[in-house]
């Protein structure tokens, strides 16, 4: 029994740090101060002496990693909310509906649409539009709810304008590029598992309704888009470039450049000056994430100095232990705070940490990566995608004056089947290695 508790020790020690963000999240604190405490918690129960964590916390918010991310994750939310508050988004939706005559297709379009920018809560920019479109089909609230949830979230583990893909991306050091090729099933996935278990409930019984018919005017269409497709086609492409043209170079800087043209490009379009700017500037929600990704880090570069991977790695020293670390710690992360750099940035450190201690060299550890990096992803935004406390899903619910109940055990099957998905695309991926 002793020697059994010796063992898991250090997992205790770690989901005791977890214990204290999620009491942070209870009381209604900022996310980022509840994983700043995490990590002081962390390495007061691994050994680290205050002074040593205040050490560790304030050369990490220096790293150079540290501020390329910010500096990408800054860019991309003052991309979106310039896109936002000038209109252009909504303009975008509007030009693009005229080529899709089919109202199902439609209905799903425009959260989808959406979800192609990080906003924070998008589902409820998105809602008013699929609340017009669901009321002419005669759609019920609670089906109308969890369509506008669902297909707001098919990109999250493909888009490289996401935060967590990005820090996922960077924790791991592998091309961002490279990573969305073996994360790209989950596109496919969520289309079919949204339309068989979230739209077609919901249109089973339509009545059958012609809607107005939007003109297809293509200009329009790539006039408004111009911004995200520069931020799209401009980040891959210059990151592809590099790689092969400037591999010494940062990756991150080939995205940083195509979104500051993608800004001025949409700053130009909708003819802003300063005072747009500065009003944009002040949304607090803003620094919240900066301030996030800086303690996330931070969180990283404490597990490491304190010691924490190294006893981790003992007890996940064989393939069955460490994937069952890689398929539990991120999903109940996800599930409790219903946020994906929350889960990617408490426990990718962890998972990354042991791989490498237990790589078994440069080649072994290069093995393990992808397979468990992808599955920690997958794991990790079932629980964000069932979890009753995600931002996204309970305003989706408000909005529409739909039961929460109700709506999140619709969520159950399908979440599950993802988790499970995720699961026989890591064999596969072990087998490919």
């Amino acid at each position: 029994m002793t020697e059994a508790f010796a063992t898991f020790l250090p997992l205790a020690k770690v989901l005791g740090a977890f214990g204290v963000m999620l009491l942070g999240l209870r009381l209604r604190r900022p996310l980022w101060l509840s994983v700043l405490a995490g990590s002081f918690v962390l390495a007061l129960f691994f050994g680290l002496a205050p002074l040593g964590w205040l050490k560790v916390s304030a050369l990490s918010m220096i790293q150079r990693e540290t501020c390329l991310l910010v500096l990408i994750l800054a860019l991309i939310l003052f991309l979106s909310e310039v896109l936002e508050k000038s209109g252009q988004t909504v303009r975008l939706m509007q030009a693009a509906s005229g080529f899709l005559r089919n109202p199902r297709l439609r209905l799903a379009f425009f959260p989808a649409l959406v979800g192609f920018l990080p906003m924070p809560g998008g589902a409820v920019f998105s809602a008013p539009l699929v609340r017009d479109m669901a009321d002419e089909l005669g759609l019920a609230r609670r089906d109308t709810a969890l369509v506008n949830y669902w297909f707001r979230h098919l990109w999250e583990l493909c888009w490289p304008l996401y935060p967590g893909i990005i820090l996922a991306a960077s924790l791991a050091g592998v091309p961002l590029a490279r990573l969305i090729l073996y994360t790209l099933p989950c596109i496919g996935l969520c289309l079919v598992l949204g339309w068989v278990f979230i739209m077609r409930p919901a249109v089973a019984h339509l009545k059958e309704t012609r809607t107005q018919e939007a003109p297809r005017d293509i200009r329009a269409a790539l006039t408004h888009g111009l911004p995200m497709l520069v931020a799209i086609g401009g980040g891959l492409g210059l990151e592809v470039g590099m790689t092969v043209f400037a591999p010494d170079w940062p990756f991150e800087l080939g995205i940083m450049a195509a979104l500051t043209l993608a800004i001025l490009c949409a700053l130009i379009q909708n003819r802003v000056g300063p005072r747009f700017v500065a009003g944009v500037l002040r949304n607090p929600e803003l620094y919240q994430l900066v301030a996030l990704v800086v303690s996330i880090l931070m969180f990283k570069d404490v597990l490491q100095a304190s010691g924490a991977v190294d006893e981790l790695s003992r007890i996940a020293s064989g393939p069955g232990a460490l994937f069952a670390l890689t398929l539990c710690l991120p999903f109940l992360v996800g599930l409790i705070s219903g946020i994906t750099v929350a889960f990617v940035g408490a426990t990718f450190p962890i998972i990354l940490g042991i791989i490498s201690a237990n790589g078994g060299g440069a080649n072994g550890a290069a093995d393990q990566l992808m397979p468990h990096l992808v599955l920690g992803l997958f794991a990790g935004f079932t629980g964000v995608m069932v979890s009753p406390l995600h931002v996204c899903f309970i305003l989706s619910c408000q909005f529409f004056g739909a039961d929460l109940g109700q709506a999140w055990r619709r969520l159950i099957l399908p979440c599950g089947l993802l988790l499970a998905c995720g699961v026989g695309w890591f064999f596969v991926l072990t087998r490919l290695a």
